[in-house]
């Protein structure tokens, strides 16, 4: 948590005592404030990603209140207010910060530090979303992408000549990682946490085993393709057998040789960049592109609102209908119908 706090705004950092490194206006406030402030994030948040945006907004917050000569209650909801209205960021940016203020007020006030929570009562921007932004690909350019990726090394053989190559691990764990986003509708962070255990055999079906946000799993029946690739990565990576390890493991370097450690989507994000290029597509995709082309083709084949969302395990089919993109087209026959 100290070193997160540290990454996204150095300047608000104090170190109290020697002890954990926290903003210098929560130590100002003494120790209940920052054994307080320190819990919040630790007891409080136990998604990883939620818990770094949430202390890269409250550090960007505190910052501001500092350079404004506030103490901790010192705050108000007209500063809150004032910090919101010249917040130079998105709507969903705002909003997002907005809440993890609320949020820490609420354990700060529930702790005894401060009296009252000065954000409870403050607005935030509107922001209403009908369609999603992230880029998808169509059902054609998706093949493309798959078909594109080397799964030998070395130059292709002559016509007529046996290939001799070796397997290119690089190249088919690639194509099964993106397989299996593409078939499952998965967030890259379900999928690069799978473990060996997670692709399972169920009588003669294969199944993924998706965790998924809140401690949640999400099991799937396994697309004949994306089968295909897992089981052609894991026979020449060698690890069939390895069910309590990484199924995605990192290849660091050209050595071509797995590791023990998960492939970090960070990574997994700059290896979809570097295969789109390399097959002529957008360079503005990336990890989550492939659940709404997943999701995209599945409603243009036939298939229901109701399925995709239980595929994609949302809560809400509005948020599936979000990376549906089956009905985005306006063709010229539209245009046409308006006779004037």
């Amino acid at each position: 948590m100290a070193d997160e706090l540290i990454e996204t705004s150095p300047q608000t950092i104090a170190i109290r005592n020697s002890g954990p490194i926290i903003p210098a206006i929560i130590a100002d406030a003494g120790d209940a404030a920052a054994r307080r402030f320190l819990e919040f994030f630790t007891a409080t948040i136990r998604n990883r990603n939620t818990r770094a945006a949430y202390a890269h907004a409250v550090a960007r917050f505190l910052a501001w209140c500092e350079g404004h000569k506030l103490s901790l209650r010192d705050i108000e909801p007209i500063h809150v207010a004032a910090y919101i209205e010249s917040h130079p960021g998105s709507a969903p940016t705002i909003k997002q910060h907005l809440a993890a203020i609320k949020m820490l007020f609420d354990w700060l006030v529930t702790g005894q530090v401060v009296p009252v929570n000065p954000a409870a009562a403050v607005r935030g921007p509107k922001h209403v979303v009908k369609k999603g932004k992230t880029p998808v690909l169509s059902a054609d350019d998706a093949r493309t992408l798959l078909d594109s990726i080397p799964l030998r090394i070395g130059p292709e053989p002559k016509e007529g000549e046996e290939d001799k190559r070796p397997p290119s691990l690089i190249g088919l764990r690639d194509r099964a990682l993106i397989a299996v986003m593409v078939y499952s509708f998965a967030r890259i962070g379900a999928v690069v946490g799978m473990q060996g255990d997670d692709y399972y055999q169920n009588g003669k079906r294969w199944y993924l085993r998706l965790h998924e946000k809140g401690g949640k799993f999400h099991e799937l029946p396994v697309h004949h393709n994306a089968e295909a690739y897992l089981d052609a990565y894991r026979d020449a990576a060698g690890i069939a057998e390895d069910r309590k390890a990484p199924l995605f493991r990192s290849i660091p370097g050209k050595a071509g040789v797995l590791t023990s450690e998960p492939l970090d989507r960070r990574n997994a994000w700059d290896m979809v960049k570097r295969r789109a290029k390399a097959a002529g597509l957008s360079h503005r995709l990336s990890n989550h592109s492939f659940r709404g082309t997943g999701i995209t083709t599945f409603m243009e084949c036939g298939g229901t609102l109701e399925r995709a969302q239980q595929i994609a395990g949302h809560e809400s089919p509005k948020t599936t209908k979000l990376y549906d993109r089956s009905n985005d087209d306006v063709t010229l026959d539209d245009i046409e119908r308006i006779v004037i």
